[in-house]
């Protein structure tokens, strides 16, 4: 039996079981997507950071079979929920949790080579705090800014290692400085619009350790229409579709 401050909820129209904190930050979306932008491969080994309870690196193990895990989480409480999701979800022995600060030397040493990485990271330097503290953690950048994610991220990506960024698109720019400064290059951004003709919320960023390539900014995604999430939207959301970015 659950817990009373847990839920389990569903993704990838209930491919993925996922049991969350029934107050503060819950994963939707944003997760779902992060994952879709993944260009992993079966086999390959992929680093995602700030973990929470796992929505994304499970939506991403759900697309591609046979790839490995290693997670970083530095809310004990989320670990140890990222590690059950794990398992509740077949992934036993394909999935490492980590916990540690990505701003912390010792937990970059700790890290194994990988061929993908990628983070929803907290995005907010300052402003209003939200009500509980893992929702603070999510959202509100304390000492770890975007600089010490990328700078995490590099730590365990080799030359031509992908990484994949979901950010405010208000930070955008901070986002592409930051993997600039971590050694990642050929940026491309993917805007991802409410609504035909509104202004992106959210965009996800991708680059590659070491690559020379010019910037790009990619057609995007509209995730709602009249009738509700688009037939792309829902094709990610629902089927587990890839993005390309």
């Amino acid at each position: 039996m659950l817990r009373p401050d847990i839920t389990e909820d569903r993704l990838l129209g209930g491919r993925v079981r996922l049991l969350q904190p029934a107050g503060g930050l819950r994963a939707g979306h944003d997760a779902v997507l992060l994952a879709a932008a993944v260009p992993a491969k079966p086999g390959d080994r992929v680093l995602e950071l700030g973990c929470g309870t796992g929505a994304a690196f499970l939506c991403l193990a759900a697309r591609v079979p046979g790839i490995e895990v290693v997670a970083v989480e530095r809310e004990p409480e989320l670990a140890a929920l990222a590690r059950e999701n794990a398992a509740l979800n077949g992934l036993t022995g394909r999935v490492t949790i980590l916990e540690g600060d990505v701003a912390d030397p010792g937990l970059r040493r700790a890290l194994p080579r990988c061929a993908q990485g990628f983070a929803n990271p907290p995005f907010w330097a300052d402003g209003t705090t939200p009500p509980t503290e893992l929702r603070r953690a999510a959202t509100h950048a304390d000492t770890a800014g975007l600089d010490a994610w990328a700078g995490c991220l590099a730590a365990a990506l080799g030359h031509g290692g992908g990484v994949r960024l979901i950010l405010p698109a208000a930070r955008f720019a901070d986002g592409f400085a930051a993997l600039a400064g971590a050694g990642f290059g050929s940026p491309a951004m993917l805007p991802l619009w409410p609504r035909q003709g509104l202004a992106a919320k959210r965009v996800l960023l991708a680059a590659r350790r070491g690559g020379k390539g010019p910037g790009r900014v990619l057609p995007g995604l509209v995730l709602h229409d009249a009738d509700g999430a688009t037939p792309m939207a829902q094709a990610i959301l629902r089927d587990s579709a890839a993005l390309d970015i």
